[in-house]
């Protein structure tokens, strides 16, 4: 099975204020000859409900204080079905998972993985949780948050 050509990319408003909403657009186009399954788990397509970006402040990690999920196995409608060269994408409003109220440079990291990738609609959902961990690389975004 050939790897899939997944590209990911994240964008952010560069400044903000302390106490302001800060919104993170991902983005994943595939770009292989062919469409691609993507389980939404663990990624932004699903909004947060887990730790799916590293975030720092000055070079120190934040700690993730948003809802942790327990899931039963997945189902079709857990996936993502992306054409080739389409691109789907979510925006994410991270100040409710992480706390950004001190002013300084934060950095959002996307954890890099992508839990599940399916190169056929028949082998989703899988079963018994025999994943295709795929790696996809993002580069990190940068928000610069003033004080008041």
């Amino acid at each position: 099975m050939t790897t899939p050509k997944l590209e990911c990319a994240l964008s952010v408003h560069p400044k903000a204020k302390v106490g302001e909403s800060i919104e993170v657009l991902f983005k994943l186009t595939n770009r292989s000859e062919s469409p691609v399954w993507v389980l939404k788990w663990q990624t932004p397509l699903e909004g947060i409900l887990g730790t799916v970006f590293q975030v720092t402040r000055d070079g120190e990690e934040m700690p993730y204080q948003g809802p942790m999920v327990k899931r039963a196995a997945p189902g079709a409608d857990s996936y993502a079905a992306i054409a080739p060269g389409a691109t789907v994408e979510n925006t994410v409003e991270v100040t409710q998972a992480w706390d950004f109220k001190k002013p300084g440079t934060y950095r959002i990291s996307f954890r890099d993985a992508l839990m599940d990738v399916a190169t056929r609609q028949q082998d989703v959902p899988r079963a018994g949780g025999e994943y295709q961990s795929t790696p996809v690389t993002c580069a990190p975004v940068d928000v610069t948050v003033a004080a008041r």
